[in-house]
């Protein structure tokens, strides 16, 4: 009897300290999931133009496919990559996530450059895919779409693991695959939302209720300029995701005059208009950091422009 009122109080202290553990799991999660913002709002702007001309039927089953690449990705290859790098190599995280940071501002940099130039951006539709049977189309789309998820996954993960503030390793991956989930699941579902919702707006608008009409009707109507909204969102989001997680990465490396500049700048507007002063002085930082998001791009444009001029390369293609 002693024996089994031992392992039974074993047991007990093991669940608390799994609740603890989940506990802290999840109060990460929740604090770094709000520092990809930017990135995840880029992924959910960006997806939709994949099932862009395909039919009505498979945009949700390409959409779920894409959502367990994704899953995939972060779980099978990232998550492991990013907890041996805590471990081994911790020293690596803050370059990386600096480069990651740099690419950001170069993805916002050139989707500002084709607003002001009003030049083209690439188009995800294929103009050769008139010749390809559908099943072929769909599977060159989705795998596209896990490419182009995978760089955007990895920084959600860099940027989680360098926001994570628990020594322990199992917490640090709970923490990691909680934000995985919860960003995958958020940001697909989203998506799946965005693309079905023309399709539910005419279905809405083909009843015409006192309701219903109205309501389908600005649907079918709104969703294109939402689509523009959320493409403007994504692009300021990553320049001030990344101009921020440059400053900060420089303050780390002894560089500390942006970020002052940035607290100066949140201070000002805060004592500027003190009804609102912690919503001023948030787009104050936040527009500080994008501002330093679209130098950086530039600068990092100007290099990858002389590098193809010297080398022959074709342009790197934004997604």
């Amino acid at each position: 009897m002693s024996g089994l009122l031992a392992l039974l109080d074993d047991v007990v202290a093991l669940a608390k300290l799994a609740a603890v553990t989940v506990d802290d799991a999840a109060a990460q999660a929740v604090k770094v999931g709000a520092k990809t913002a930017g990135v995840v709002i880029d992924d959910a702007a960006v997806t939709p133009r994949y099932v862009t001309g395909l039919a009505a039927q498979r945009e949700l089953p390409i959409v779920g496919r894409i959502a367990f690449g994704s899953l995939k990705n972060k779980m099978l290859y990232l998550l492991p990559a990013a907890l041996l790098l805590s471990v081994f190599l911790p020293s690596a995280i803050t370059p990386l996530l600096m480069l990651g940071g740099l690419y950001l501002a170069y993805e916002g940099f050139e989707k500002v450059l084709h607003w002001v130039t009003a030049a083209p951006v690439a188009n995800i539709v294929d103009a050769t895919a008139a010749g390809v049977d559908a099943k072929t189309l769909e599977d060159k789309r989705v795998a596209g779409a896990i490419r182009t998820d995978f760089i955007l996954s990895a920084e959600i993960m860099a940027i989680a693991l360098a926001n994570t503030e628990v020594p322990d390793l199992t917490t640090k991956a709970l923490v990691l695959a909680v934000v995985a989930l919860l960003v995958t699941v958020g940001v697909y579902g989203a998506v799946a939302l965005i693309v079905k919702a023309d399709d539910l707006g005419v279905a809405l608008a083909r009843r015409n209720g006192a309701i219903s009409g109205p309501i389908g009707r600005g649907l079918v109507f709104g969703m294109p300029p939402f689509l523009q909204l959320l493409s403007v969102v994504g692009t300021v989001a990553m320049l001030w995701v990344g101009g921020g997680i440059l400053v900060h990465g420089l303050q780390e490396y002894g560089f500390a005059g942006p970020e002052h500049v940035l607290h100066a700048l949140s201070d000002a507007a805060r004592n500027a208009v003190p009804a609102i002063g912690e919503v001023v002085a948030w787009f104050a930082g936040a527009s500080g950091a994008a501002v330093v998001g679209l130098v950086a791009g530039a600068a990092v444009a100007v290099v990858v422009s002389a590098f193809n001029a010297v080398f022959g390369s074709g342009k790197a293609t934004s997604h």
